[in-house]
């Protein structure tokens, strides 16, 4: 139905948009349509596919809305045939309310009880705006509800604002107004400065709705609601009220005065409020939107951390009174051992500690040690380093693991337990598979965004499940060892066919064969059809089964290795026989091009996980803040990216923050577009406030900056602003041009 428009904005095909929604419409999920359906899509990718689907559901409830208001108005037996054209017309949500707002069933206003009172004719007899005796016209109207001429003429003037406001035409030219000149401006609330602090920022706040970044939008609204902070969103009054007089005003006639103050009373009682809602509502969407897209970014990061794999691992919780949580795991996961040991006490617990951290090491061959970075993570580092047992020592990212020690998924996991055990195991997983652990915990506790908690809850929960599931669709799923948890994300499966695919291994033992899924009791032939593909079965009879090639083109792989001579055994992995495959000779109605070079990509390394290995990574010798002093340099990992820069973990207890204007030479709106969440960076420190424990840090600072080229400094500077400016903006000044850059990179 939408398939014309919404090509059009995304600048895609109408066909390639009709099937999308088709496939959609059958149950296909979005990691199957990009995956296996490429030929249908043409290679249309996961972001595409997904901007389809919120398109249409946009559109959708645009034209449901339409319908309720043209059946409204046509109820009321109000709907004309210019009317309908209008709302025909009508592009947005915003145009079609404009349209309705006359025909809305009102609460009783001003405008209404005058009307009432019979007061109408005389309004219309000062919108005329003729020469005539105005207290003798409104001495006519005074009636027992209208006591004096005065109270006739505001009455009039109530039902003048009211028109006012109901005027498409004002309607459109200050929503224009708003989106250029508009400001979101914030003040303190009086007296209430110390329990502000942390707005001082905004307390005296003001700067264009058209440029204002999401997260000072966050940070305005979150103080206005927490009752720091009033905030307002306006253009100049003198500008509007202009507006509306240049509409309704007619030459210098007696009654133009009463109009002019319809016009205002209009403007600040109705209009601008109005207006102010609207633009505050579309204004937090967009910082909402701009938000979760930076956690769903961050989150796909962090789910495709590099895992170590399979690996016997001792894994240690670390604390200083209660001691450290032990706990040995094998290569599958499963716990093996725990133990308690205390190293941060100088006696003779440090020696025990030594000698069970040898005795575990020795009877379960562990291959690496996972130390959760928190509390006393780095003094753990340090104890077991100096055990020098020659075996890897990786510090891991415990955010959230307390939240899934406590959740019911742990519970059942390990019911024998305490939550510090659980905690422990979970550390040693999230080193060997980040994705498979991480998945059990809610994505809003990993701590990887900003200001998730002041978004659209239903929309991050959208956003963030449609990551993790694109994740693990991207990366694959062994069947036969992956947790009910892990599986419910994969395409076409869900929880109910999670633990049924569970409880049938448990049963009956592990799965030899994809086909064998379809016993699974509720997974039928559609959820088969989407899932199956990214379900890998190491080991199986069928070498494909542990591929990502799909079942439904076993045959044409069988079909190439027939014509080539040889087994479907012998083409896996064999570059020279894959290389030689004429793509175009199996092209047919069930298999095209882009289907069949993904299957000689993946027939080259089957069940390839995407995700690079996990690299050792070594703090320099600080451990707080204390530690930490203004001018050292030291290696940091980036642990957070925002819009308005990344935090970085040097090794104490507190990140420091990178301002995207200390990130690069060159001028960057995202820190995204030169870092990755776990990648390594130098920093240099800037500043330390260790009573507020934060610490400024650079990364530009410890490179060299790039040698001067032709069109750097200044030329440089006014090139750019001639190229990101519309022709009239560049009419003003060059100093007014480098005066702009210079503000936009102040306040960046």
């Amino acid at each position: 139905m939408f398939s014309q428009l919404i090509a059009q904005k995304l600048s895609i095909k109408p066909s390639q948009v009709d099937i999308v929604l088709q496939l959609l419409q059958e149950g296909s999920t979005i990691p199957f349509i990009a995956r296996y359906r490429k030929d249908m899509t043409g290679a249309l990718d996961e972001v595409e596919i997904q901007k389809i689907q919120e398109e249409n559901k946009l559109m959708t409830e645009f034209a449901e809305r339409k319908t309720f208001i043209e059946k409204t108005i046509t109820e009321q037996g109000k709907m004309t045939e210019e009317l309908q054209a209008k709302i025909n017309a009508a592009v947005t949500i915003a145009q079609l309310e404009d349209l309705y707002l006359p025909y809305k069933q009102k609460r009783k206003t001003k405008a209404v009880t005058a009307r009432e009172n019979g007061l109408q004719p005389l309004a219309d007899l000062l919108l005329a705006q003729q020469n005539i005796d105005i207290e003798k016209e409104a001495a006519a109207f005074i009636n027992e509800k209208v006591l004096t001429a005065d109270a006739a003429l505001q009455g009039a003037r109530d039902i003048i604002a009211e028109v006012v406001n109901e005027d498409i035409s004002v309607r459109e030219k200050l929503r224009k107004l708003f989106e250029r000149d508009g400001l979101l401006k914030s003040t303190l609330i009086a007296e209430k400065e110390n329990e502000a602090a942390k707005y001082k920022d905004y307390f005296a706040f003001s700067e264009r709705i058209a440029t204002v970044p999401s997260h000072r939008t966050l940070a305005v609204l979150r103080g206005f609601l927490e009752g720091y902070l009033r905030n307002a969103i306006e253009p100049q009054e003198e500008i509007a009220l202009e507006i509306i007089d240049e509409l309704y005003i007619k030459g210098m006639s007696n009654c133009s005065e009463h109009i002019r103050k319809a016009a205002k009373d209009s403007y600040r009682r109705l209009l601008q409020p109005s207006l102010e809602t609207e633009f505050r509502t579309a204004l937090k969407t967009s910082a909402d939107e701009e938000a979760i897209n930076v956690f769903a970014e961050n989150l796909r990061q962090l789910l495709l951390s590099a895992p170590l794999g399979s690996k016997r691992i001792l894994a240690i919780d670390p604390g200083y009174r209660t001691g450290c949580k032990v706990v040995c795991i094998d290569e599958k996961g499963e716990l093996q051992k725990t133990a308690l040991i205390y190293v941060h006490e100088k006696n003779n617990r440090l020696y025990e500690a030594e000698h069970t951290v040898r005795n575990l090491v020795k009877e379960y061959n562990v291959e690496a040690f996972a130390i959760g970075d928190g509390t006393a993570g780095r003094e753990t580092e340090q104890f077991v380093k100096g055990l020098q047992l020659g075996l890897p020592v990786f510090l891991v990212n415990e955010d959230g693991a307390s939240i899934y020690s406590a959740s019911e998924i742990a519970r059942q996991e390990f019911p024998d337990e305490d939550i510090t055990i659980r905690g422990a195991v979970s550390i040693g997983r999230r080193l060997m598979d980040p994705l498979a652990e991480l998945v059990k915990i809610d994505p809003k506790s990993i701590g990887v965004g900003q200001y998730q908690h002041d978004v659209s809850q239903p929309r991050l929960k959208e956003r963030l499940d449609q990551t993790v599931m694109s994740c693990v669709n991207s990366v694959g799923v062994n069947v036969n060892t992956a947790s009910k948890h892990l599986l419910s994300y994969v395409s076409g499966i869900g929880s109910t066919i999670a633990e049924n695919i569970v409880n049938y291994r448990r049963e009956l033992g592990k799965f030899s064969s994809r086909k064998e899924l379809m016993k699974v009791p509720r997974l039928g032939g559609k959820a088969f059809e989407q899932c199956a593909g990214f379900l890998r079965i190491p080991g199986a009879k069928d070498v494909l089964d542990s591929s990502a090639v799909h079942p439904e083109a076993y045959v044409l792989v069988e079909a190439m290795a027939a014509d080539l001579n040889v087994g479907v055994n012998d083409l896996i992995g064999n570059e020279t026989l894959l290389k030689d495959i004429p793509v175009r000779k199996y092209i047919n109605e069930n298999f095209g091009e882009h289907t069949i070079k993904d299957i000689i990509s993946e027939l080259k390394k089957p069940g390839l996980d995407p995700r690079s290995g996990v690299q050792l990574f070594e703090f320099a010798q600080i451990y707080s803040i204390e530690d930490v002093h203004v001018g050292m340099e030291v290696p940091g990992i980036v642990t957070n990216l925002t819009r308005f820069g990344a935090f970085v973990d040097i090794g104490v207890k507190q990140d420091g923050l990178v301002h995207v204007s200390e990130i690069a030479h060159k001028y960057i709106q995202d820190p995204g577009e030169v870092l990755k969440l776990n990648q390594p960076v130098k920093v240099k420190v800037m500043e330390v406030d260790a009573a507020r424990k934060r610490i400024a840090l650079s990364i530009k600072q410890t490179e060299a900056a790039p040698a001067h080229q032709p069109g750097s400094g200044k030329t440089r500077i006014q090139n750019q602003f001639a190229k990101n400016t519309k022709p009239e903006a560049q009419q003003g000044t060059m100093a007014d041009a480098l005066a702009a850059l210079k503000m936009k990179f102040k306040n960046v």
